[in-house]
């Protein structure tokens, strides 16, 4: 059953056609990802399936009684709400009773008088009654997976990619029937990108979007729509599969191209020697040479944009770390660090946000200074710097003009030949009808690929990308990875594309926090299956002291116990309630352990839900344990 039908849908700003009759539809239980070149219209036709944006011609035919949430690339929210708030923004008898007790927690203190504590007591009473507990847990499960902790910070003083991550909770909150997402990766660390995959992988819900993430398309999406050169192509399944099929289609229709080019030459020659005055002479064969010529002079699209420039000699040195200390106020960034970096490195940056790792790369490039320490950089180096700020262009510009402004009006490339601003823009996708194109009417992936051919037509032996991948659209990325693959300077990059990482790197510095890097030797699959191995043995740990610690519980005199408690602070009202919600909810899923057993030992079920209570049974231990650990936590405080 089709959630939503686009039916001849059109779209031009100006004098530039985005898309023309688009027509398609999304099943209930589809996961849909839309791929296209930047510039082609992707956010704006998302925008319109939101009614944010309006169609020039054509229609949207939603569901009766479809609930639509969208994340946009860039989404807007009132400054002055906290992050509760705006992830809540839907009034209801649920929300509001959320809303009002996280206020009452955010503001109780250890002492509160009797008005404060009926406050409270009042508060508890409406989750009780509105049955808000699972809501919230749900709730401050997705925020805390989005690192979004302090619930009552005020959205103004956030980052930018902080407040995309808040737009996110609240999309994924609302549990839609339809989730439509605008590069819903953008501004998230590893961690929480494979994260948001297991959840939308696992959600029963219908899913359209945009992403350049290409192990997000292969592990989350079972369908593909290409969008290309104004014509809709559909893949049924994921990218892979996609990148397959697009080949096959693209050879097959260059073969075509060729077969009527060859048929149009014979078929000109009868139409020239054909008598002007036989008008009736086979019409049919008239027209058909009309559509025969349409098909020949068909624009094959061009998939190659060379990134063909010339690479600066580097010498013996590079750059030398030497004890290198960098910090802000408390927070360490860098201890001690050392490190001799080698002609040819490829180097991936990994770590969660805000760790560090821009201000590594703003130290080699001399942009900051380091507390203590040497930074030694070889004579010969020629940092290219593609950063996450990207380049501040003038918005009243001409594309060409930047090209102009900032580079030359004559470029030398590898191979040693020459070529004029106009011809090295349209090797970058920027052909003569766009170069005119002001600066303002690019779109964000368009302004980005301007800004990494400022970076890589300085000649740059030693070149560092601080996420690349942001808002590029997949051909400009693939092309990107051949350049790189064959450059032969050195390469640090930052990014949180897996595919991307993989493809292009030997080794990784890993950020752990408080000043420490480890240099791991692999890409990041290496890493990640072997951050896998030693979470798996943390577990193990856990779950050995956990047995130990109620072993000696169970051993322990009272009068110990009670002595070893009184040494501890008691506990506060907010730490007493949780205590005996955690009494409950341990019950509850033992309770259901128990029940689980027992559909698994009678084998009642079909596979597949065979299979589904066996995956719930391992979470409901790993839950109980965690539970039964912070228990015991708590059991030692006094009342």
């Amino acid at each position: 059953m089709n959630l939503l039908s686009v039916e001849n849908l059109s779209k031009s700003y100006g004098e530039k056609q985005l898309f023309k009759d688009l027509t398609f539809g999304i099943a209930q239980g589809e996961k849909v990802a839309l791929v296209a070149r930047n510039g082609t219209g992707k956010s704006t036709l998302l925008r319109i399936l939101s009614s944010k944006d309006n169609a020039d011609s054509g229609r949207v035919v939603f569901r009766r009684d479809l609930r639509i949430s969208f994340l946009d690339q860039n989404p807007v929210f009132d400054e002055e709400l906290s992050i509760i708030d705006a992830v809540l923004l839907a009034e209801n008898e649920i929300t509001l009773a959320i809303k009002k007790y996280e206020k009452i927690i955010a503001a109780q203190t250890d002492e509160m008088d009797a008005a404060q504590s009926k406050e409270l007591e009042d508060a508890l009473a409406l989750m009780d009654k509105t049955n808000a507990w699972a809501y919230e847990v749900r709730v401050k499960q997705v925020l805390d997976k989005l690192g979004l902790i302090k619930l009552n910070q005020q959205l103004k003083t956030l980052s930018g990619g902080q407040k995309k991550r808040v737009a996110l909770a609240k999309v994924l909150i609302e549990e839609p029937d339809l989730l439509i997402m605008d590069e819903p990766t953008n501004h998230l660390d590893v961690d929480m990108i494979e994260w948001l995959e297991e959840y939308l992988e696992n959600k029963d819900l219908s899913l359209f979007l945009v992403t350049h993430d290409r192990y997000f398309l292969d592990n989350v999406c079972n369908k593909i729509i290409e969008l290309d050169s104004q014509k809709l192509y559909t893949y049924e399944g994921n990218y892979s599969y996609f990148l397959e099929k697009k080949s096959e289609r693209e050879f097959n229709s260059a073969r075509e191209v060729d077969k009527a080019q060859n048929l149009m030459r014979k078929e000109l020659e009868w139409i020239r020697r054909m008598p002007k005055a036989r008008g009736t002479k086979s019409k049919s064969r008239v027209d058909a040479f009309y559509d025969l010529k349409d098909k020949a002079t068909e624009k094959r699209q061009i998939n190659d944009m060379e990134l063909n420039v010339k690479m600066s000699r580097i010498g013996g040195k590079v750059i030398e770390m030497k004890k290198v200390y960098k910090a802000y106020d408390d927070f360490d960034i860098l201890k001690g660090f050392d490190y001799t970096f080698k002609t040819g490195e490829r180097i991936g940056i990994v770590g969660k946000n805000g760790i560090g790792k821009t201000t590594f790369l703003n130290l080699i490039t001399g942009k900051e200074v380091p507390d203590s320490g040497k930074i030694n950089v070889g004579e010969t180096i020629v940092f290219g710097y593609y950063s996450q700020a990207g380049l501040t262009l003038k918005e009243d510009k001409r594309v060409i003009e930047v090209v102009k402004d900032n580079i030359a009006e004559v470029i030398s490339l590898g191979d040693g030949s020459k070529v004029s601003a106009s011809q090295f823009l349209t090797l970058f996708q920027f052909p003569p009808e766009m170069q005119y194109t002001y600066v303002s009417k690019l779109s964000g992936g368009e302004k980005r690929r301007l800004f990494l051919l400022t970076v890589l037509v300085k000649n740059p032996n030693f070149l560092i990308l601080d996420e690349p991948t942001n808002d590029l659209d997949l051909l400009t990325l693939q092309t990107l990875e051949d350049f790189l693959i064959h450059f032969k300077g050195c390469l640090v990059v930052v990014s949180h594309d897996r595919y991307f990482m993989d493809k292009l790197v030997d080794h990784l510095f890993v950020f752990e926090g408080e000043g420490i890097v480890k240099d791991f030797s692999g890409n990041y699959r290496d890493w990640r299956e072997q951050v896998a191995e030693d979470e798996l043995e943390l577990k193990k740990k856990q779950k050995q002291l956990l047995a130990e610690q109620k072993y000696e519980k169970q051993a322990e005199p009272s009068s110990l116990a009670a002595d070893s408690a009184s040494k501890n602070k008691k506990k506060s009202f907010k730490e007493k309630y949780e205590f005996e919600q955690l009494q409950k909810e341990i019950a509850s899923l033992e309770s259901e352990k128990k029940e689980l057993n027992q559909k698994l030992a009678l084998a009642l079920g079909s596979h597949d839900e065979i299979l589904k209570w066996s995956k719930r049974i391992g979470e409901v231990i790993e839950a109980m344990d965690e539970k039964e650990l912070r228990w015991l936590t708590l059991s030692e405080l006094p009342e």
